[in-house]
């Protein structure tokens, strides 16, 4: 049970990395977008992103809840500890949000300008920012009580500055392949194009800073250097390498749809090899098990997770089916959305064996106790996951 919260934790830390690094990655390929092309790129990551980028921020609150419910002791450190970063962060958050919100409006000449500059340099604080913290805190550099580890030097040091360019970087990366996608969904053929000239450039950035990572990590953390390179550390590295490489040559062949979820595998990978080089070590000194909260709070906490899930995953899906479809605004559907006529949903999954996988496991988790709760709870996972594929697979046209 100790445990198992913080696997919720690094998944929800790998689902906003992926998500949220995309939607921070396409407020950054607006940095540099200016003349005629610039603002067809600013309109196509204004058009991709906003309709999705305050959902992606769902998984953030998640790993928040989850951390200082499961783990007071911990989380009261690091956030004491790591003041600093977080308020950086946090500032970024708003002021993307801001920009999204106020162009909404059509602003034009400097204005636009304005706004297109704040959410890109937003873009680049924030996820540099989260990444700092997750260096200072994977370097040891957070020590367990009320803000005992140093203002500055637990987030400004060498690992905090590799984690933290890597998180900018694979944001980069990420969002550009997604948008390359998107616009070649749109039939936007030069966008495309655009998107994934910046896919490639973007992605070898970010294999030399992973290449230059192990020596960085040797010289200034070296528990995580051991962890990373031995056992399923170096597993989930290697995962992550395979995958990177895999993504580039889809790239290159412009095959973005399974790019999309190479990369994501990959980011995925990073998170976990993080979390399996650090088992069973949460701070120095202090084990998962030494964090936990009492029996009590993680049985609630896996529980309403269990219940949650039914409703967050099935909506995601279908949000993002619907902007993937370009059914979410009826006046910016795509070619493909725009010819069809008459739609029926693709054969797969029943519907009644989702409703009943998650009822069944509904009525367990509330009654049963000691390891049927488990299985209770892994009934409803099992159908909110049940819900998110029927959702979110894919229509054919009917004649």
């Amino acid at each position: 049970m100790a445990e198992f919260p913080m696997v919720l934790i690094l998944a929800g830390l790998a689902a906003y990395a992926v998500l949220g690094g995309a939607d921070f990655g396409a407020g950054l390929w607006e940095l540099g977008a200016r003349g005629t092309g610039g603002a067809a790129i600013r309109e196509h990551t204004h058009r991709a992103m906003a309709p999705v980028w305050e959902a992606n921020h769902v998984w953030l609150i998640f790993v928040l809840v989850i951390c200082w419910t499961a783990y007071p002791t911990a989380f009261a450190s690091i956030a004491s500890t790591l003041t600093i970063p977080f308020f950086i962060a946090g500032i970024g958050v708003i002021l993307r949000g801001a920009s999204y919100a106020f162009r909404t409006g059509d602003p034009g000449g400097r204005e636009a300008s304005a706004l297109s500059l704040m959410l890109s340099l937003s873009s680049v604080l924030t996820p540099f920012a989260l990444g700092a913290a997750a260096g200072g805190i994977a370097s040891g550099r957070v020590p367990v009580g009320n803000a005992a580890g140093d203002a500055l030097s637990s987030w400004l040091n060498p690992t905090s500055m590799l984690v933290g360019a890597l998180a900018v970087a694979s944001a980069a990366y990420t969002a550009a392949i997604y948008l390359a996608g998107d616009a070649r969904r749109e039939g936007l053929d030069d966008l495309a194009e655009t998107f994934r000239k910046r896919a490639l450039v973007s992605g070898a950035l970010v294999g030399a800073i992973a290449v230059c990572g192990p020596l960085v990590l040797h010289e200034d953390a070296k528990p995580l250097y051991d962890g990373l390179s031995s056992g399923a550390g170096l597993a989930a590295g290697l995962v992550s390498g395979i995958a990177g490489v895999t993504t580039l040559v889809l790239v290159h062949r412009r095959r973005f749809e399974p790019a999309r979820a190479s990369a994501a595998l990959a980011v995925a990978a990073i998170v976990a090899g993080w979390g399996l080089a650090q088992e069973p070590s949460f701070l120095p000194g202090l084990t998962l098990e030494e964090a936990a909260a009492e029996d009590a709070t993680l049985v609630a906490i896996a529980v309403s997770v269990g219940f949650g899930m039914l409703i967050l995953l099935p909506s995601l899906a279908l949000l993002f089916r619907l902007v993937l479809s370009g059914r979410f605004d009826p006046g910016t559907e795509s070619p493909d959305t725009a010819a069809a006529t008459t739609r029926s949903v693709k054969p797969g999954i029943p519907p009644r064996a989702v409703a009943a996988t998650a009822g069944i496991g509904g009525v367990v988790t509330l009654l049963a106790e000691g390891w049927l709760l488990g299985v209770g709870v892994a009934l409803m996972l099992s159908g909110a996951v049940l819900a998110f594929l029927l959702l979110a697979a894919p229509e054919e046209e009917s004649a």
